[in-house]
């Protein structure tokens, strides 16, 4: 890929369809139909229409749009579900499950037609969301890399383990991690653009650039463009700096 050619980010999605779309529009008013994109993962989960934004970017996808999807953690345990019947994963600290409200795999269901609280068994609970869930959605899950790397920008759902060589990474780390990742105040081979961990809007750090703008609470998905060494917010009126 040409170094000074734009390439574009949109951090953690969450189940927002509209604000994918809001997104995907001034991304193409930006740099056109044939705009390059890395979405950072957290496709589902918390907000109402996960469903949706699975069809959107797989249906872009099939269609020859340049998209690049890495997985997050909710991506991952939407999997788990389905594949595993857990909703339990032990990088989450605060104990809580997959159905937990602040987690949101209850309206990830509920997307699909399926009403986990009127389910009579766990049983027949999984039953019925495999039933409901296209088998085309679970393999594009499971066919999410964990990281996409480009020039000098690593993209990544969560972060990378500062200080640990890259063969030696967890990749558990890529879906999962905040903290060393989010303190170090030293530079990374790569300027790390990541989503996972929420804001009031995207920020931008001299190591690394956090895209997750908090779509999944409510705010908006703001997306972003890298060029010649430099980055930008696309916000309503255009190109803003950040």
């Amino acid at each position: 890929m040409d170094p000074h050619a734009p390439l574009y980010a949109v951090g953690d999605i969450h189940g927002q369809l509209p604000e994918l779309e809001r997104a995907l529009a001034r991304i193409e008013a930006d740099g056109g139909p044939e705009a390059p994109v890395v979405f950072l993962g957290d496709l589902v989960d918390r907000g109402p229409d996960s469903r949706g934004v699975l069809d959107r970017l797989i249906a872009g996808i099939e269609a020859g749009r340049p998209w690049t999807v890495v997985k997050g953690n909710h991506d991952e345990m939407f999997e788990r579900f389905l594949t595993l019947n857990t909703l339990d994963h032990h990088r989450i600290v605060s104990g809580v499950n997959w159905f937990a409200d602040r987690l949101g795999g209850r309206a990830t269901l509920r997307s699909y037609g399926v009403d986990p609280d009127a389910a009579p068994t766990a049983e027949a609970l999984l039953f019925a969301a495999r039933e409901a869930v296209p088998a085309g959605h679970l393999h594009f899950l499971q066919s999410l890399p964990r990281w996409h790397q480009v020039d000098g920008y690593l993209f990544v759902h969560a972060g990378i383990r500062p200080g640990v060589p890259w063969p030696e990474q967890d990749p558990e780390d890529f879906l999962w991690i905040r903290q060393p990742f989010l303190d170090h105040p030293g530079p990374f081979p790569w300027l790390v653009v990541h989503g996972h961990t929420p804001g009031k809007r995207p920020v931008r750090h001299a190591n690394r650039v956090n895209m997750d703008g908090g779509a999944g609470h409510g705010r908006a998905l703001i997306p972003a463009v890298f060029e010649g060494g430099d980055a930008w917010l696309l916000e309503e009126r255009g190109r803003a700096a950040f």
